[in-house]
């Protein structure tokens, strides 16, 4: 009985730190520090926001920033959204955005897919030279842009998707995912006499939902925060998107072309304004992270740990 008892008494004492119960102290620190770096993170965004909202009289009795308005108005919304620059360059961010993220899904899919089988010609040899290029890059900035220049995609929107449509952790990590998919279901599908392209379609994809959403929310966010691809690629001014907008009206000062008068006669003050294409940059993003985030311990642990 002594012997038990000093064994479990040893066990106990070699215990790791991270397995022992937490300390109530300890806790409440954690929640604490989490509560201070939450307000660091929303304060702004609310300052942001409520003066993207607030009306000429608060604006000009806060002398700038407004931490609660007093007065209401979406004039700067109205006037952004009525045409002009900041409308177009909207529309522009959401095409690209929509058509990249579609595009590159496709083609990590695909490529993913035939990674996974191991029987695939040239597994082994594509799959090394992927991870080699993880850790390699031999396309610096300027080797990028002769390349975009002799491809005569300069100011184009191909010199905006193209560069980006394919990123090799994304494959892995969907790689990883679908090596998980049930053997049994393939080849069951197979003596049916179904192919490689619906086998992926009717049994893999469905099953693979999770990945699938976090894999394109990386994408999506990828393509509409692209600010500088189109600083280097875009000379023409009505064809730059919403980030690149933004920081000519935010830190260069621009009026927005095509807007009404207002904005320059102090009807809509400018820091309205700013913050407004502030706020429409971000709201995307805001929008779409809570229906995907409830994939993201399914699409990446498991797609990332299991394979």
């Amino acid at each position: 009985m002594s012997v038990l008892t000093d064994d479990v008494t040893e066990t106990n004492r070699r215990r790791p730190p991270w397995e022992e119960r937490p300390h109530p102290v300890g806790l409440a620190a954690k929640g604490v520090i989490l509560v201070i770096a939450l307000l660091a993170i929303l304060f702004p965004l609310w300052i942001v926001i409520m003066t993207s909202v607030s009306d000429v009289a608060t604006i000009n009795k806060t002398g700038g920033l407004v931490v609660w308005p007093e007065g209401f108005s979406l004039a700067a919304y109205r006037e952004l959204l009525s045409g002009g620059q900041v409308a177009r360059a909207t529309f522009i961010s959401i095409c690209i955005t929509l058509v990249g993220t579609v595009f590159s899904m496709v083609i990590s899919v695909l490529v993913a897919y035939g990674l996974s089988r191991m029987g695939s010609l040239g597994h082994r040899s594509i799959l090394m030279t992927l991870l080699v290029t993880m850790f390699f890059g031999g396309a610096g900035l300027i080797p990028s842009y002769l390349l975009i220049q002799t491809l005569g995609l300069m100011d184009t929107y191909g010199a905006l998707i193209l560069p980006m449509a394919v990123n090799v952790f994304n494959i892995l990590v969907l790689r990883a995912f679908f090596m998980n998919v049930g053997q049994e279901l393939m080849d069951s599908a197979r003596i049916d006499g179904a192919g490689e392209f619906r086998i992926l379609w009717q049994i893999v994809l469905p099953l693979s939902r999770a990945v699938l959403a976090v894999i394109s929310l990386f994408y999506a966010v990828g393509y509409w925060g692209n600010y500088f691809a189109a600083f280097i690629y875009i000379q023409s001014q009505d064809r730059l998107p919403l980030q690149n907008v933004m920081e000519q009206i935010v830190i260069a000062g621009n009026r927005p072309q095509g807007m009404g008068q207002a904005i320059g006669t102090g009807q809509i003050p400018s820091i309205s304004v700013q913050t407004a294409v502030m706020v429409m940059a971000l709201l995307p993003v805001a929008i779409l992270s809570p229906f995907v985030q409830k994939h993201f311990k399914k699409g990446m642990l498991i797609g990332a740990i299991k394979g």
